[in-house]
């Protein structure tokens, strides 16, 4: 039986409580998860990869088939250079789903193998964003 890969891309900055609820989820479907940390030279982070990766790293580090690893350009390449077959992602709100919509249709276009998996995320964390802590924490 093939392995089933999945990509969960994301800037991750800073990571928090709704992140880490996805990726034990996810690592209970998929054979193996890549979480993979977006590098955007463009962006202003609140923490540098170095540190994101670091601190993803941490907190994964109970999954066993977990892996994390950053990336940089399409995230399509990025899954097809990874053997992945899946693209694990949340939403939690309308709003969310209309640009994950397009996302995952684009993803489709340039990867027909490639599907999108989309997951609510725990009612605890579904008004939880990496914008909203930023946000918190700058005050």
């Amino acid at each position: 039986m093939k392995k089933v890969i999945a990509i969960y891309p994301g800037s991750f900055d800073p990571l928090t409580n709704g992140h880490l609820d996805l990726i034990e989820r996810g690592s209970k479907i998929f054979d193996e998860l890549i979480v993979a940390i977006l590098r955007n030279p463009e962006k202003q982070s609140l923490f540098s990869l170095a540190e994101r990766k670091e601190m993803m790293a941490a907190m994964t580090e109970r999954w066993d088939n977990v892996q994390v690893d950053t990336f940089g350009g399409l995230m399509v390449d990025y899954a097809i250079g990874m053997k992945a077959s899946a693209v694990l992602r949340g939403i939690r709100a309308i709003s969310d789903y209309e640009y994950e919509l397009q996302m995952a249709l684009m993803n489709r276009k340039l990867a027909p193998h490639l599907e999108t998996v989309f997951m609510m995320p725990a009612e605890a964390y579904s008004y939880l964003s990496s914008r909203l802590v930023r946000e918190i924490a700058q005050l």
